[in-house]
Parts: structure tokens; sequence; C-alpha cells
């Protein structure tokens, strides 16, 4: 082997050893909880700069924007950020929908804080993100004074305000019974059982549904309806400069932190009691029964007529008489190779 050959292939070796730290991060990339936290950060992330750009052009731009403009920046951002992670985390994108989950029992408690911390922090880079990108529009609209309310307020890009002919307790309301209608069709959208949309559609649908209800109901509060999009970018305009006004505004802050889970958790019952409970379910399988795997042959249903086994597949032979016999034929499932099915 010749020198040139013999550096040649120590290279090629050294290049195949992974570092002890990078092996380190690979294992803990692999670990459930991580990799859950980062899916939850990145769709909420995508979620949050599509909707806050969105209005952002509806503040800012003097007809580059629109109402129209928000609900679609935040519908389609749901849908992208579903398509991100909605194999990984679910993409909840949502503390209410998480509080939901394990309040239902689908998810355990533990994971509560890991999709919250995620969804929050994907919020608020969201929001300093669409800070960095519209800072000159920002400080030309406003002249240099960074306002909550007022005709050059620019908070509300970030997060959602009362409107004057709101009162706080109707705005509560607002988002209970908005938000109990956002998780009442996702309850329909995700049940496998009842009437779900075509495989591969489920994440336009729930874009669609959030420009639904966007264009209906989001006129009063502004349909936060999500305490991962209304605090985290609320406490990033506190520390951007637009100062503690943006939590004494009217005190409304915490009602899209409350009113949200509260709505959700509302439209799932609604919906396990008065749609889930009368929805036809599969016929469970009977505990002594094989499974599929075990008997590697389809369950024929009940009232399907069970046919003979034997066909023109079973073997035949000659008797010594010159007639043909039938033998008995072998066991289904030991005259099929398995690496057949």
């Amino acid at each position: 082997m010749t020198h040139t050959e013999r550096k040649r292939r120590s290279t090629r070796n050294s290049r195949m050893v992974t570092p002890p730290t990078i092996r380190r991060m690979q294992e803990i990339m692999q670990n459930e909880m991580v990799r859950e936290f980062l899916a939850e950060f990145t769709s909420t992330f995508v979620m949050m700069v599509f909707g806050l750009g969105a209005v952002a052009h509806m503040v800012l731009g003097d007809k580059m924007g629109s109402y129209l403009g928000v609900n679609l920046g935040f519908g389609f951002g749901v849908t992208m950020g579903m398509h991100l992670a909605g194999n990984i985390s679910g993409a909840h994108m949502n503390a209410a929908l998480t509080f939901t989950s394990c309040a239902l029992g689908r998810m355990a408690w533990k994971k509560f804080p890991v999709y919250v911390l995620g969804q929050f922090l994907g919020s608020f880079l969201a929001a300093a993100t669409i800070y960095l990108l519209f800072y000159t529009s920002i400080i030309q609209y406003s002249e240099g004074k960074l306002a909550v309310t007022g005709p050059t307020a620019t908070a509300n890009i970030f997060a959602t305000y009362l409107p004057d002919h709101m009162s706080l307790w109707r705005g509560f309301l607002d988002e209970v019974i908005v938000t109990g209608m956002l998780q009442l069709c996702l309850s329909a959208i995700t049940d496998k059982g009842n009437n779900p949309p075509l495989q591969g559609t489920q994440a336009i649908v729930t874009g669609i549904l959030v420009v639904i209800i966007g264009v209906s109901m989001g006129m009063n509060s502004g349909y936060a309806i999500n305490p991962s999009r209304d605090l985290p970018p609320r406490f990033f305009t506190y520390v951007a400069g637009w100062g503690i006004q943006v939590f004494r505004a009217k005190d409304w802050w915490w009602v899209p932190v409350v009113a949200p889970p509260l709505g959700a958790y509302l439209g799932a019952i609604i919906y396990a009691v008065f749609i889930g409970s009368s929805t036809p379910r599969e016929p469970q399988i009977l505990e002594n029964t094989a499974s599929y795997e075990d008997r590697r042959t389809p369950v024929l249903p009940a009232t399907m007529p069970q046919l003979p086994v034997t066909s023109s597949l079973t073997p035949i032979s000659v008797s010594p008489d010159n007639r043909p016999s039938v033998q008995a034929a072998p066991p289904l499932r030991d005259s099929i190779h398995l690496e057949h099915l």
C-alpha cells in the first residue's frame, strides 16, 4: 500500500468518527420530549411570523394590507406549522389546545410545560423577528414614539387589545365562545370515527377553519384564542420599548391567557357529549382473538360465508387405480411465505 493510499484511507476513517459532543447532541435530539419541544417551538414561530407580519401590513401599510390578509396570514401560518410538526408533536401551537388535551387525558400532564414553553419561546422570537423586519416602518408610522393606544398605536401589531365598544367581561365571553368554536370544529376534523377530511388535507382544512373564525367572529376582541399567540408578543413589546402600558390597557392582558383554555375545554366536552357519544365506532376485538400479525390472515366479517379451504391450490395425487384423489390441504398460514405478505 502506497503512502498516498494510506493517507487517503486514514482521512476517510477520521471523517467517519463522530466527536463525542456531536454524538451527545444527536442522542439529545432523539429524545421524544426534546423533539416535541422543538416541533412546537418551530411550528409556533412559523405561524406567528406569518400572522404578525400580516398584521404589520394592515397597521403600517397604506393599502398594503387588510383584515382579510390578517386572517389569511394566521390561517395559512397554522397550515404551514402543521406541516412542520404535525407528525412529531401534533402541532398544537396553542396552549389552550394543549391544556385541553391534558385535561381530557389525551396527553400526559408532564408534557404540558414542555409544549407551552416551546410555544411561548417560538412566539416571542417571532415577535422579535417581525420587530426587526418592520422596525423602520414602525418608527416612521409612530413618529418615533412607541404607543399602545391612539391613532399611531403600534403595540396592536403584536398583541390583541379591546376596542372602545367592548367591556372587559364581554371580551372574556367572546374569547370563551370563539375558542370553543375552534376546539369544537377541531374535534370533528381530528375524529377518525366521524367524517374527517381526506388524508393529507387536515392541515389546509384547519387553516381554513382559522380564516373562517377570523372573518366571522374576530372583530370584537381580535380573536386571540391562544395564550401562546398573545402573551409572549405582549411581553416582547414590554421589553422592547412600549412599556408597562401593554399590561394596563383596559386590564385586558390576562383575558387571552385564561379565557381560551376554558373555551377550548368546553368545546371539547360539548363535542364529546353531543357528537362523539353518538358516533358509530369500530367493534372491539375480543381479548382471546389472535391479532393480525399472529394470524397473518384477514379476519372475515361475520356476515360473510366462510368458503372451504379446498380449491385449485389443493394438492392432488393419483391413487394406484389411476383415480385422482384430493389430499387434505395444509394450514393456510403454513402454505404462505411471509415475505409475500
